[in-house]
């Protein structure tokens, strides 16, 4: 019988040493770098399928392999060039990367999304996701030799493992020799067909126009062409202009790599914010897809998906309510001919329009039935793309779960936000919201506030001293220190609720979340 899968949160926040992306191309070759550099430890195998010792033996994302070379430098001494670095972890990745279907259950956390909930199953919940994220182990390959190997270099490198909790109860050394190894082998196989299968597939091209849909907490929703730009092998330039919500124009300018054939890794200035994007690209080329977050605070981002060819992208909003008249962007690419929003949606009238984005007013009849409506531009068509509903049954915070930290006061600790937004949903034909067939709606605007989470948080005060919540729904958390108006002049720190209210007509249905601020983190890991 399949063991039940544990729930873990994952609060992924901070920022990362991310891919040393430069405008310029310095030929440097991988390979040659881990024969002069890499040798002085490792060995020859005489395997041409598998020529050195450990090494060979493993496959990882970009991310992995740059974790890898940094504890190679600070363990062991490695002398290594920025230039050096770059061409090792590109040469690895492509030639012992992942698979997109690999990589995909586990895209959150290369995407530094934060506040994820993960499943883990007990068998690593007790043995490896009590210090790392499932996600940690879940991007990377390994032979069974070589994962009993790495069992050895944590006993190595951490010899108070065996003390920790869920560890010193039982005997944690043999259970993961013995007894996680052949399961991390079978469930993370170094030789899985997927990655045979993706190397030997032509890769996607991805020079070229790009229309974008995406959000930007502090920002909102906004659309932009992405114009891609070939540099040399896997190199690209990039621009991205558009426009906000709001109508606000949106540009920025940067660079982008690629791993593997199809992870996306940028860094671009947009609007005068050093931003990253961290993108996995469709087998077949057709889209992009993954997050865009700060350089300095990569919590505040959000979801990027991207297309190319005649596409409609997005609706922003995607609902309109009965009887109700709406301003509705329909965001794609080769939007040209008649417009139509369903059955029982009228157009009113084209506000603005161009190839990439139309913003139209729209007036759904108070008759119209309940559900979700096909949209075409000439053409181009999306399904089940506009909902139409008569009232909203229920709103969901997202996260449900999350964490903040406090920081600044001096110290060199950034505070780490958390950002939140609030979904709508309809009830289905049942009439009870929560149940199978609600209607999700998408985000809409909500008003923002907090409230203690339970008695002692009310006690002890929190909502006064542990931080605020903006009108975009961003909480930034109090300093850091200690607090001499606190008992015992404690930090802080705090549990809190946070409570979305959604307008509906003369109604205001509300949602909530948890948030618990925390203090700062110290280590900060490209894969947590």
């Amino acid at each position: 019988m399949k063991k039940p899968m544990m729930k873990r949160a994952l609060y992924v926040s901070g920022a990362i040493a991310f891919m040393g992306l430069s405008s310029a191309v310095v030929a440097v070759d991988g390979e040659s770098v881990i024969k002069e550099k890499c040798l002085l430890c490792h060995t020859q195998t005489g395997n041409p399928e598998a020529p050195y010792s450990r090494i060979s033996q493993q496959r990882k994302t970009p991310e992995g392999w740059q974790m890898t070379i940094n504890r190679m430098q600070r363990l062991n001494g490695l002398v290594i060039s920025s230039d050096e670095e770059r061409a090792v972890i590109k040469y690895l990745s492509d030639t012992q990367g992942l698979a997109p279907s690999e990589s995909a259950p586990h895209r959150y956390v290369l995407e530094q999304k934060p506040n994820v909930v993960e499943n883990v199953d007990p068998a690593y919940a007790e043995m490896c996701a009590r210090c790392h994220s499932n996600a940690r182990f879940g991007l990377q390959r390994r032979t069974e030799d070589e994962w009993k190997l790495h069992v050895n270099t944590h006993m190595a490198i951490n010899p108070t493992t065996e003390l920790h909790a869920l560890a010193r109860d039982r005997s944690w050394y043999d259970i993961a020799y013995n007894d996680v190894t052949p399961k991390l082998a079978a469930d993370y196989a170094f030789n899985d067909p997927a990655w045979k299968k993706w190397q030997q597939m032509p890769k996607p091209t991805l020079a070229g126009s790009w229309s974008v849909a995406g959000f930007i907490a502090g920002k909102g929703n906004y659309s932009a062409t992405l114009n891609i730009t070939n540099v040399s092998k896997d190199n690209f330039s990039l621009t991205m202009t558009g426009h906000y919500a709001d109508g606000s124009p949106l540009k920025g300018s940067g660079q982008a790599k690629v791993f593997s054939g199809y992870e996306w890794r940028a860094s671009l200035t947009l609007d005068g914010v050093k931003m990253r994007q961290v993108m996995a690209a469709s087998e077949d080329g057709s889209t992009l897809t993954g997050r865009m977050y700060q350089a300095a605070h990569d919590e505040i981002g959000g979801e990027l998906n991207a297309m190319n060819g005649k596409a409609i992208v997005a609706l922003s909003p995607s609902a309109i309510k009965q009887g109700g008249q709406q301003e509705i962007t329909i965001i794609g690419s080769g939007l040209k001919g008649d417009i139509s929003l369903g059955k029982g949606v009228q157009l009113v009238k084209v506000l603005s329009r161009d190839a990439d984005r139309i913003v139209v007013l729209a007036k759904a009849s108070s008759s119209a039935s309940v559900g979700l409506r096909n949209v075409a531009v000439g053409a181009t068509k999306a399904t089940a793309q506009l909902a139409v509903y008569d009232s909203i049954a229920a709103v969901q915070v997202t996260p449900n779960e999350s964490i903040a930290r406090i920081g600044g006061n001096g110290g060199n600790l950034a505070k780490v936000q958390s950002t939140y937004r609030a979904l709508a949903f309809s009830a289905g034909s049942d009439g009870k919201p929560g149940t199978e067939d609600d209607m999700r709606l998408g985000y809409m605007q909500a008003q923002w506030s907090l409230l203690p989470f339970d008695e002692v948080a009310e006690h002890d005060n929190d909502l006064k001293y542990a931080g605020s919540i903006d009108s975009d729904g961003i909480f930034t958390p109090g300093d850091a220190g200690l607090n001499p108006e606190r008992k015992f002049s404690t930090n802080n720190v705090g549990n809190l609720k946070v409570i979305a209210k959604v307008a509906d007509g003369d109604n205001k249905v509300e949602g909530e979340a948890h948030l618990l601020v925390t203090v700062p983190t110290f280590i900060k890991r490209a894969i947590q």
